[in-house]
């Protein structure tokens, strides 16, 4: 018996081995790559009743790194009833200024196989992949075929980009003949492609993050700046929306609710940097005066809703990076005084203070005047006080050390 499971113990050994599948190949993930912070969309940000039903709309986007697999995600997050797509197109746009398309590069996109897709209200939806080569920073054109827009509209308001509207379906034309332009996106929310070895930086803020005062169809926001300086080597998504604040809602959703939807759930975010507080500052004293209990108030809740927001974003692995408030004195919306300076020191102190922030982008140093530090430059202010011009946004543009983002 001994010797018969020996033999058979010796036979095993010798024996070949079962046959093990080589691993599949690892596929490259998702990174968000262009994204713009959804809102209501509201008076005469609408599209105009003529292009609400039956419409063709073609909006030109700008992705921040390369890729040769995308998929779009289209928004109906401020919809109260579905959104219904007929159809849609990606190609190559001729220009950012003009709705002409490279018809060579036109490709149908899909939705489970599908042309027609329906998203339900306050609900993202994304394309299925489709194989097309995107350059960094190309010119990229998204057509939309709808029956009938929901009632109430979500989009971004602050486009700083032409998008193109005409009646009919026409998202497979590489011309769109009698169009009209209206500098606003909708419900076009991010893009992504498969990309390895790469992650993505967002920009959360107010209007000096989308770009309010920098040139239309120039893609010469700060966040423009920091992509060219990138070169492709990480994505840049810029989440600003003007008037928001970190507190309350008003021009779109505040800071803290939309940080879910805005940072959370875009792909492969590696960094986080935060610039907004200046429309709470402003808001507290526009209309009347505050105490000082309030002033005080204030800048604990704007500091509070930080912590907040770098602890969930550490949570996920998210380095995260805190932007100095820019002045503002001598703006004539908000006309602040003394005690609205005093805050933002105290908030900007906090934003310095090591431990707060993984790191300090000093914007505020680099814009304000080295003569009047509690005012803008004049060489960067865009004409109100408060808003860089595109030189300003240059220089905050190059003000991001790149360091920072390996």
């Amino acid at each position: 018996m001994l010797r018969l499971a020996s033999l058979t113990a010796a036979l095993a050994l010798a024996a070949p081995l079962p046959a093990v599948a080589a691993p599949a190949a690892t596929q490259c993930p998702w990174v968000g790559v262009w994204g713009s912070s959804q809102m209501p969309v509201t008076g005469d940000d609408r599209l105009p009743e003529a292009a609400r039903r039956d419409v063709t709309l073609r909006q030109i986007v700008r992705p921040s790194i390369p890729g040769n697999e995308l998929r779009i995600r289209f928004s109906n997050a401020f919809g109260d009833t579905p959104l219904v797509i007929e159809s849609a197109t990606l190609a190559r746009a001729i220009g950012p200024a003009a709705p002409a398309i490279d018809a060579k590069s036109l490709v149908p996109l899909r939705f489970e196989g599908k042309a027609r897709v329906v998203i339900p209200p306050g609900a993202d939806w994304l394309s299925d992949p489709v194989s097309t080569p995107a350059a960094a920073l190309g010119d990229l054109a998204i057509s939309l075929h709808l029956a009938a827009l929901p009632e109430k509209q979500t989009g971004h308001p602050g486009s700083r980009a032409t998008s193109w509207w005409v009646g009919g379906d026409h998202a497979a034309e590489a011309t769109l003949a009698a169009a009209t332009g209206t500098d606003h996106w909708y419900m076009l929310s991010g893009i992504e492609v498969r990309a390895c070895n790469t992650g993505t930086v967002i920009a959360l803020g107010d209007s000096i993050t989308d770009g309010r005062g920098s040139t239309t169809n120039g893609n010469d926001r700060w966040t423009d700046v920091l992509a060219r300086r990138l070169s492709g080597k990480r994505a840049v998504v810029n989440q600003g929306i003007g008037g928001n604040r970190v507190l309350l809602d008003g021009t779109g959703p505040n800071a803290v609710a939309r940080f879910d939807r805005d940072v959370l759930s875009v792909p492969g975010v590696t960094h986080l940097i935060v610039l907004e507080g200046i429309n709470d500052i402003g808001m507290l004293t526009r209309d009347a005066p505050a105490t000082p209990e309030a002033h005080a108030a204030l800048v604990a809740q704007v500091t509070g809703a930080y912590a907040q927001i770098v602890a969930r974003a550490h949570a996920r692995g998210i380095t995260v990076y805190g932007g100095t408030l820019l002045p503002f004195m001598g703006m004539e919306y908000y006309h602040p005084a003394a005690a609205s300076e005093a805050d933002r020191q105290a908030i900007n102190a906090w934003i310095r203070t090591p431990g707060h922030f993984d790191a300090v982008i000093d914007f505020d140093a680099v814009m304000r005047d080295p003569a009047r530090p509690d005012h803008l430059n004049p060489a960067y202010d865009g004409g109100d006080a408060i808003h860089p011009n595109p030189a300003g946004y240059k220089a905050m543009g190059e003000a991001v050390s790149l360091q920072l983002l390996k």
